[in-house]
């Protein structure tokens, strides 16, 4: 499926390539494990992000917008590519060799939004987390690369790779991740400042930064700035109620995996996490309004995955649970889009929206041709993001667009404003939930014993949309995902050999 033309911000024309000059500026911050409900401005009360609340104000919010996989490494592949698991292989969060000759990257040969910014004259950086192969090693068009060996590290005494050598963080990660994109900006402000008056030359390069911080992932208890942990000293946590362990999470001497012994601390922890680094975007902002920089630059916020902090009984995301989890909690994630006078200021869509669709929108805003990365499941928003059309009208998405679909290994999610079905190959269990008089996911109907009159057609659905946006050899639908890493890349089945080593791999994913 190819998207339709949309106008655009930048140049009213989405096919329509525009000059170095008329390119903006993009910072896209990404955070890690943050739930749709751990943000101020989406009605949580416990929660301080007084700058992420700002910045909303100031743009639009996304209210329901969702990740591809409920876990880091596939969704963020999904946010660079456009494409589904089941198109770029990346099933689980990756793990193994990360760094060096060794280390595999996971989306080699395949097209991500980033190269057709470098191409189109961004010079690029990356402050923070990868988590997608290759950890330190610059893709294309990066001028700047600072990024963590692997996919989670303590606050303290991180390990990081800048520009392809290792180095230590003696500060706090959050911090250290901050000074070092706002460094960046520093230098491109000052390349942009020299350029000719006329647009020319190398100066007027606009850039792109991945700020990709790891808050607020674990290590929580005494990992944060007591600054911010004492915001939360005496909460009570009303927005994270602490239920009974759900059936499915298999535990450990007692403890279930992915779940906490000292529950209190870990909410103080993940809050804390949360709040420093709403104060660090803080200052990234206001480094943007120092240097200039921040009415030609669009700015974006979202996570990777969502994140239960004891909803539904589970610490942890997807693989917070065996078989792995669908819940909004897990899937639902924050999403904030602002570039003052192009976006519409203190507007919440509604729209069901994914991370599909957003490498599509990115370039759309910027005024480039978004055509290729809507062949597949994504399609551009960036017209809703408007106040108005070219014609003065309110935007809004067409019906059979406002659906959502996840995949995890073999678990499959649809999910439209009224029914969210989750069907696990090859037997079960099998979930549905009426949404509308259910919206906290509760009384599975699949249990009730008699058939839904909607449940075939979103089985159809369901089935159909994969077909057509998977790959066959990528598929995830028969992979053994058990939400412990993915060793290798997934064309190393059983019985083929490594093309990253001489070994023939006995699992799929190389264990």
């Amino acid at each position: 499926m190819t998207g339709p033309v949309h106008p655009t911000p930048a140049t009213g024309n989405h096919s329509t390539q525009a000059g170095a000059s008329e390119l903006p500026n993009i910072v896209f911050i990404l955070s890690d494990d943050q739930g749709a409900w751990a943000l101020g401005c989406a009605g949580n009360a416990d929660i301080h992000t007084p700058v992420l609340d700002r910045l909303a104000a100031d743009g639009t919010r996304l209210e329901n917008f969702f990740c591809v996989s409920p876990v880091c490494s596939p969704a963020r592949a999904s946010l660079m590519t456009g494409q589904i698991p089941s198109r770029h292989g990346v099933h689980d969060y990756l793990t193994g060799i990360e760094v060096g000759a060794g280390a595999p990257d996971y989306l080699a040969g395949q097209r991500m939004f980033t190269d057709v910014l470098a191409e189109n004259g961004y010079r690029m950086g990356l402050s923070g987390k990868w988590h997608m192969g290759a950890n330190d090693a610059p893709r294309q068009g990066f001028v700047h690369w600072y990024g963590l060996e692997g996919g989670g590290s303590p606050y303290t005494g991180a390990t990081m790779y800048r520009n392809g050598e290792r180095e230590e963080t003696t500060t706090y990660l959050t911090d250290a991740i901050t000074e070092d994109a706002q460094a960046f900006l520093d230098r491109e402000a000052s390349r942009q400042a020299s350029a000719p008056a006329e647009g020319a030359g190398p100066g007027a390069e606009p850039f792109f930064l991945a700020v990709n911080y790891t808050a607020p992932h674990k290590p929580w208890k005494g990992q944060h700035p007591k600054e911010f942990e004492d915001l939360y000293r005496d909460c009570a946590f009303e927005s994270c109620p602490q239920e009974e362990p759900h059936p499915w999470q298999p535990a450990v001497d007692g403890t279930a995996i992915g779940g906490e012994p000292d529950v209190r601390a870990a909410l103080v922890g993940y809050f804390a996490a949360v709040s420093a680094m709403d104060a660090a975007i803080g200052r990234i902002m206001e480094q943007l309004d120092h240097l200039g920089l921040r009415e030609n630059t669009l700015v974006i916020f979202s996570s990777d995955n969502g994140f239960n902090c004891g909803h539904h009984g589970v610490w942890g995301k997807g693989n917070g649970t065996f078989p792995q989890n669908m819940y909004d909690s897990s899937v639902k994630v924050p999403a904030i889009f602002q570039w003052p006078g192009r976006i519409a200021r203190g507007r919440v869509l509604q729209e069901l929206l994914s991370a599909y669709d957003v490498a599509a929108t990115i370039l759309d805003l910027a005024g480039l041709d978004a055509e290729p990365f809507e062949t597949g499941p994504g399609t551009s928003f960036a017209p809703l993001l408007q106040a108005t059309d070219s014609t003065g009208k309110a935007v809004s998405r067409a019906e059979n667009a406002v659906v959502v679909y996840d995949e995890y290994g073999p678990v499959r999610m649809i999910r439209t404003r009224e029914f969210k079905y989750v069907h696990r190959h090859p037997h079960g269990p099998h979930e549905l939930y009426d949404l509308v008089a259910d919206p906290g996911e509760r009384h599975n109907l699949m249990d009730d014993g008699v058939g839904h009159p909607v449940l075939a057609g979103l089985r159809s659905r369901l089935a159909g949309w994969f077909t057509r946006h998977g790959l066959p050899e990528f598929d995830g639908s028969a992979l053994p995902v058990v939400g412990a890493g993915q060793h290798r890349p997934l064309y190393c089945r059983p019985g083929q050999p490594d093309p990253l080593g001489a070994f023939t791999a006995p699992n799929w994913d190389g264990t």
